[in-house]
């Protein structure tokens, strides 16, 4: 299963309303889950079971929270269960069409 989510502050302490530093605390996370993940400009996609990932989307939401009184979260979801690799063969799968013609 593949979990998009963004999670920023509401507030920001950065004079220029940058959230990069609180965004790098919530990838902390992430990257300590171990679970595979992707980030990108405007979302973080995680792949696991729900059991698995859920917890970390709380923590990043925690970690996010200590750099403000308000967090933002937005979730999309791929509940496909039995398929792994996912993250990286969703993308395969489009580059070989776009190949083909």
């Amino acid at each position: 299963m593949l979990f998009a989510f963004s999670v920023a502050p509401t507030q920001s302490a950065d004079e220029s309303g940058s959230v990069s530093a609180a965004v790098a605390d919530a990838i902390r996370v992430v990257r300590d889950s171990g679970l595979p993940y992707e980030l990108t400009s405007m979302f973080t996609t995680i792949e696991g079971e729900w059991d698995d990932v859920m917890p970390v989307i709380k923590a990043a939401c925690d970690a996010v929270a200590q750099h403000s009184p308000r967090v933002s979260l937005v979730v999309k979801a791929d509940l496909r269960p039995g398929y792994a690799g996912q993250l990286t063969e969703k993308v395969d799968r489009v580059n070989a069409h776009l190949s083909d013609g």
